[in-house]
């Protein structure tokens, strides 16, 4: 992907897109409409809104809602576990562009300007644990299911497929999308730059997980990590190790724990997080063809390594 070329093409054409008013509501003021946010590359131009039903959360999803056909939902779960609903709105918006509506933890806060290219790569993984956390995660895996709960009675019904639903999230969001899995109603899952601590309370985060609640998935799960020098790169690639009833696709990329969030479209990871939902919540064997497949295309590119685990031999 040229990131020049779609940062340009974003900055273009998307400042009007850059935060649309809810469903049945007035403009909602605030800072978080500074920067653009372009509308994604899949067929359905997305925009970034929140719904005053919803206040501690983001929706991402196409801005012609009648363009598409019953929409995919995806629940986000942040870095950090923050409370941020905008932080990975490049990735996001990316993702509701190939039809689904997403609804990440968190109001927006923090602006960010789309990045051009990666920062340095983080620097070695640190070998001491860290310190106590001081506070309590910002947000909660309850807060994802109950956005799920939220949409079967919102709005956005009518324009939804409650019967595909996915979940996602980074880092400690990761550890929420993983617990999540667990919820009969989710279809599929990805944990980016994320795994369950190897050594149990040597984290940061607070999310109440365990290598045990590894066997709770019941659908597809994909690691996509960050290189050995990713903090959660053990955890991730032990997490994987140890699955072995469920379908698992794990790849890392040395780029660091950060990913490659804060490009445009989300770079590599919005690619692949799409293409990870459109096979499994639409049953694309386009889509699949990234991931199933001798000649997977994740598979042939030299910039990642790939491991599969139960998987099909074909999308």
């Amino acid at each position: 992907m040229n990131h020049r070329i779609a940062h340009a093409f974003a900055m273009t054409l998307a400042t009007a897109l850059c935060f649309a008013a809810p469903l049945n509501a007035q403009e909602q003021p605030g800072a978080q409409d500074t920067l653009p946010t372009g509308p994604g590359t899949g067929p359905y131009p997305a925009v970034m809104v929140q719904e005053p039903s919803l206040p501690a959360h983001v929706i991402y999803r196409p801005a012609a809602l009648g363009t598409a056909k019953a929409l995919g939902v995806l629940v986000w779960g942040n870095g950090g576990c923050s409370a941020d609903g905008a932080g990975a709105r490049q990735h996001l918006i990316e993702i509701a562009s190939h039809g689904y509506l997403v609804i990440a933890n968190g109001a927006p806060q923090e602006e960010r300007p789309v990045l051009t290219a990666l920062p340095p790569a983080n620097g070695p993984r640190p070998t001491a644990a860290p310190p106590p956390r001081a506070t309590a995660d910002e947000t909660q895996t309850s807060q994802l299911l109950g956005a799920i709960e939220w949409v079967a009675t919102s709005d956005l019904a009518p324009h939804v497929d409650i019967t595909r639903i996915g979940v996602m999230g980074h880092s400690c969001g990761g550890l929420q999308a993983l617990a999540a899995g667990a919820d009969p109603r989710i279809d599929a899952v990805v944990a980016f730059n994320s795994g369950v601590y190897v050594r149990a309370g040597s984290g940061l985060s607070g999310v109440g997980i365990t290598k045990d609640n590894l066997a709770k998935l019941h659908t597809p799960v994909a690691y996509i990590l960050g290189g050995p020098d990713d903090i959660a790169y053990p955890n991730g690639s032990d997490d994987v190790a140890r699955i072995a009833h469920v379908p698992v696709f794990y790849a890392n990329s040395p780029v660091g724990h950060g990913g490659t969030f804060g490009l445009a479209n989300g770079g590599d990871y919005g690619r692949i997080g799409s293409a990870w939902l459109d096979w499994q919540l639409k049953g694309s064997r386009k889509a699949g063809a990234m991931f199933a497949g001798k000649d997977c295309g994740l598979c042939k590119d030299k910039t990642w390594t790939v491991v599969r685990k139960q998987f099909p031999e074909k999308p």
